[in-house]
């Protein structure tokens, strides 16, 4: 029973409620810091020495050390007893001590793959950036179909030649758009932008059927027709003409139409004529002018 109470007063609950030895408040205070110790470390033909705690890992070493080398710590390889050493293992565990001597090379497969993966990342930052300006210039062109939109729903009209235009504008933005290799949150940020510019395209595309119905609803008469002060029309004017059918033009219409009406007499009857012709008598003269012959008297003879 004394052990068990013993062994209670060193236990404690966690608010998990896990049961773990009891922590003493003034272990950090009393607690003696790890050593210090000095490693000699070379790389090539010169040895660098390094202060670093016992406690640390080859890892924290490998940071130290790419100062005075110009290695990236990623490119470094530590060789302890001969044999390579893992960043995460830890300094007193594999026994180095104060005064060790290790030998530092460079990792030519780590410098590779370190090497890809920033042009990678470089790859990466220049598509975001041109994923980024080709939304501003988006933005700019949706302001644009926006206004085009408000026009043509309240049954005005634009220029077709202005929603051509756009179109291909649009139409640009996602050619550079198909044209960027991205990977991941980029790749992501690539195709909401290609199905926000395929959206207004189909947005445009209906426009411009919709510019074309209202371009025909309108009256074409209205711009040919000649309007007069009292709001009627010249056709109107030119119906309500009275006609004269006693005028000489309608005579000769209608005489000349019903010589055309008559119709077209054939016969075989030949009509005959004599051998001598008959004088045609004279006609009489109207002249008043004439002189009359003189009468005699024969009774005197």
């Amino acid at each position: 029973m004394m052990e068990m109470r013993s062994m209670g007063d060193k236990l404690e609950v966690r608010p998990g409620g896990m049961v773990v030895q009891k922590r003493d408040p003034n272990e950090e205070q009393t607690r003696v810091p790890p050593p210090t110790i000095r490693v000699r470390v070379k790389y090539g033909s010169v040895y660098h020495q390094i202060s670093i705690t016992s406690q640390a890992t080859f890892g924290e070493l490998k940071k130290m050390l790419s100062g005075p080398t110009g290695l990236h710590h990623e490119d470094q390889k530590l060789m302890y007893k001969d044999k390579e050493r893992s960043s995460k293992t830890f300094l007193d565990v594999v026994g180095v001590k104060d005064r060790s001597k290790m030998v530092l090379v460079e990792d030519p497969i780590s410098k590779e793959k370190r090497y890809i993966e920033m042009r990678k990342n470089a790859k990466m930052e220049k598509a975001a950036k041109s994923i980024s300006e080709i939304g501003l210039e988006v933005d700019r062109l949706v302001s644009q179909v926006s206004a085009l939109e408000s026009v043509i729903s309240k049954g005005g009209k634009v220029a077709e030649k202005t929603l051509s235009v756009l179109i291909e504008l649009l139409m640009n933005q996602l050619l550079k758009l198909d044209e960027i290799v991205a990977e991941g949150d980029v790749k992501l940020q690539r195709k909401m932008q290609v199905k926000r510019v395929q959206k207004y395209v189909e947005t445009l595309d209906v426009l411009k059927i919709k510019n074309s119905v209202n371009g025909n609803e309108q009256p074409s008469s209205r711009n040919q027709e000649e309007r007069y002060p009292n709001g009627h029309s010249s056709n109107q004017n030119h119906r309500q003409q009275p006609s004269f059918p006693n005028s000489r033009r309608s005579v000769g219409h209608f005489t000349a139409a019903a010589k055309q009406q008559q119709p077209v007499v054939v016969t075989t009857q030949w009509e005959t004529f004599d051998s001598v012709p008959t004088p045609l008598p004279v006609p009489p003269s109207n002249n008043k002018t004439d002189t009359i012959p003189p009468k005699f008297s024969w009774d005197l003879l």
